[in-house]
């Protein structure tokens, strides 16, 4: 008769919370070169002829007005501008920025989760947020898109290397 097979010991607590902790967190920091790459800025005394030449740029849909010290005071997007103009409540030679932006933006640091800032997003109704640097500096702009293909990217790699652990070629 043969034996049944010894059952693996549970894990303990220390160890379910170290393997837990393993994977480091994705955070928006992740997503600097395209923040960066999305980021337009003017400032409060720019009239919107700029500020449409900004969002006329390849995949920029929002300006943010910022300070002489660079820091976000509002933003301006396509939605937002082109409601201003056909409503009659602007003019591309006279308005200012700062007289048509929105000054309740969402903003986030660099250091934050981004899984956080999705579901901040998304409760928000939001599509883009503002990463803000500890002195108060805008660098840069992330849209939902881009934090969900960082996201969906993340998790096709996990998936990636559990399949290779489990066809027993190794991590890569």
């Amino acid at each position: 008769m043969s034996q049944p097979a010894p059952r693996a010991a549970p894990e303990t607590p220390p160890v379910v919370n170290a393997e837990a902790h393993a994977v480091a967190p994705l955070l928006v920091d992740s997503l600097a070169a395209v923040a960066r790459a999305r980021l337009a800025t003017v400032p409060r005394d720019s009239l919107l002829i700029e500020v449409a030449g900004r969002l006329s740029s390849d995949q920029i849909s929002v300006v943010a007005v910022c300070d002489a010290a660079g820091a976000p005071l509002g933003i301006i997007t396509e939605t937002t501008l082109v409601k201003r103009l056909g409503f009659g409540q602007a003019d591309f030679f006279t308005t200012h920025a700062g007289d048509v932006m929105t000054t309740g933006f969402v903003s986030c640091s660099p250091a934050d989760s981004l899984p956080e800032v999705l579901s901040m997003m998304h409760k928000s109704g939001v599509i883009h947020v503002l990463v803000v640097g500890s002195d108060g500096k805008l660098l840069g702009v992330v849209n939902a898109r881009d934090g969900l293909r960082a996201m969906l990217a993340a998790g096709n790699h996990e998936e990636a290397l559990l399949r290779n652990y489990v066809m027993g070629v190794g991590y890569q």
